[in-house]
């Protein structure tokens, strides 16, 4: 990208052009398909996956602007934790299971994969609001998220 362009003046508006481009994007599916094929094959295409991710990430433009809140920052670090729970929730809208995503991380912490102090966090996250779009936009578990961050 040409460093200028951060330098244009919007015509049709005050400032400049940079400052009203949406952060958001959608998706047409390619990179979806494509992403796909390679898990169903064992090919690795870890590029092409972090792209489609990063159009996931911008769709949820709200969500991002509601964990900036808390986390005070334009990106919003996630965890594995925290997109399987999206994972999770979003086939339990799709297929109307009314699952408990607070028990669910209950369940997760007792499996042989994950044992975690955390998910007890994430559970009460989930309990407390069970309508949460994403457990790290609650104010508790953000309010110890931010408290540990320069940690990481």
């Amino acid at each position: 990208m040409d460093p200028d362009a951060f330098g244009i003046k919007d015509d049709e508006g005050e400032g400049y052009l940079v400052d009203n481009v949406l952060d958001k994007t959608g998706t047409k599916g390619t990179g979806k398909w494509t992403v796909q094929q390679a898990a169903e094959l064992s090919v690795a295409a870890p590029t092409i996956a972090s792209s489609l991710n990063g159009r996931f990430h911008s769709g949820l433009r709200e969500q991002r602007a509601e964990a900036v809140f808390f986390f005070n920052q334009e990106a919003l670090v996630t965890s594995c934790n925290a997109q399987g729970m999206n994972l999770v929730r979003a086939k339990n809208s799709i297929k109307g299971w009314d699952l408990k995503l607070g028990e669910l991380a209950r369940i997760w912490k007792g499996g042989c994969i994950i044992h975690a102090v955390f998910l007890d966090r994430v559970k009460k996250a989930c309990v407390r609001n069970p309508d949460l779009p994403d457990f790290l936009a609650d104010p508790g578990f953000a309010k110890e998220t931010v408290e540990r961050q320069s940690a990481w």
